[in-house]
């Protein structure tokens, strides 16, 4: 099955398919969603199918409004609708008690949902089209770096799904944060992204940060918490501020054999970027924001490349910088030098 490649003006093509019970990509303020009926059990299935994804790592729900909230959920706790009234739309993901019709794949058999609304414009009006919840993860395959553009998704999933809605470059680059508010006495950040740790804590007081299961036979109640993610092609290796330092990790993978690939910031990259080496700029070395929208875009970019290895900046923790290490530290399998 060919993929139908649309334009933005084409919303009303990609409602009809979604309507159909087909799976169709669009464009958020994050990455790239892969979207499907989330109350229609059979077309949710096609979203773990095309990805390849393991069917115990449940999907974000998006809707268009805040009335389709309580129709999803349940126990809706007063810090919810202060995080709903601050961060929304835009790239905040709660976890709430779940209810009403959605598919039972959607939340691997759990008993709380992801629910967001997403700040774009072609996402917002395709799901007021549509008339549905959308399940969307992100539209790669599975452990692969998220899309930020439809480029990505055609050359990860053309053939395997119905339709792409191109509407350019994400602009945040990295997925939304995921927070459980499923017990309002016990915030948790599940999964780091477009919404700091301190912009919550402004708001709603002390939330705690759990972006990984103590056990991995558990369910994960958010994506990005269990399986492998991010990976390119190539291995990754972070260089971190207090290790080796970049002169010695060059020469060490140089004698080694391999070809290097910089995803550093402009200044690294034109201090040590040997001439026969490639490189893709993160941005200014202190920008996390810069860095954070063009890590999964240059983690793709050394597949068309002769790099045999890639070497990593780590930037600090601070604001985005947590989900930008995150996600880094995910796609290097934690490999630090």
């Amino acid at each position: 099955m060919d993929t139908v490649w649309m334009k933005e003006e084409e919303i009303y093509k990609a409602a009809e398919l979604l309507i159909r019970g087909e799976v169709v990509s669009f464009p958020t303020e994050t990455v790239y969603g892969l979207g499907a009926d989330a109350t229609n059990d059979a077309a949710v299935k096609k979203i773990y199918a095309a990805k390849g994804r393991p069917s115990d790592n449940p999907l974000i729900i998006h809707i268009a409004n805040l009335a389709q909230v309580s129709e999803y959920a349940q126990d809706i706790s007063e810090k919810a609708r202060i995080v709903m009234e601050k961060f929304w739309p835009g790239p905040c993901t709660i976890v709430l008690r779940k209810k009403g019709p959605l598919a039972e794949t959607v939340t691997a058999g759990l008993d709380t949902v992801g629910i967001r609304m997403p700040d774009h414009p072609i996402a917002l009006k395709l799901i007021e089209i549509s008339g549905i919840p959308l399940a969307a993860p992100s539209a790669n395959s599975s452990g692969r770096p998220s899309p930020t553009s439809a480029e990505h998704v055609y050359h990860d999933l053309n053939g395997k799904i119905a339709g792409i809605i191109d509407g350019g470059e994400t602009g945040i680059g990295l997925e939304s944060t995921v927070l459980d508010l499923s017990d309002s006495s016990k915030p948790v950040i599940l999964r780091p992204g477009g919404i700091s740790k301190e912009e919550l804590e402004a708001v709603i007081g002390p939330v705690m940060f759990k972006p990984e299961l103590s056990n991995q036979t558990d369910v994960p109640m958010a994506p990005g918490m269990k399986y492998t993610h991010y990976s390119p092609s190539e291995p990754v290796v972070i260089v971190a501020e207090n290790g080796i330092g970049w002169e010695k990790a060059i020469r060490y993978y140089e004698n080694k054999g391999e070809v290097i690939g910089l995803l550093a910031s402009e200044e690294i990259i034109k201090e040590f970027k040997p001439a026969h080496n490639c490189s893709f700029s993160l941005g200014k070395k202190r920008d996390t924001a810069s860095a954070s929208k063009r890590l999964f875009k240059g983690l793709r970019y050394f597949e068309e490349t002769k790099a045999t290895v890639i070497l990593a900046e780590s930037y600090s923790r601070i604001g985005i910088g947590e989900a930008y290490m995150n996600r880094l530290e995910k796609a290097a399998g934690n490999k630090v030098i």
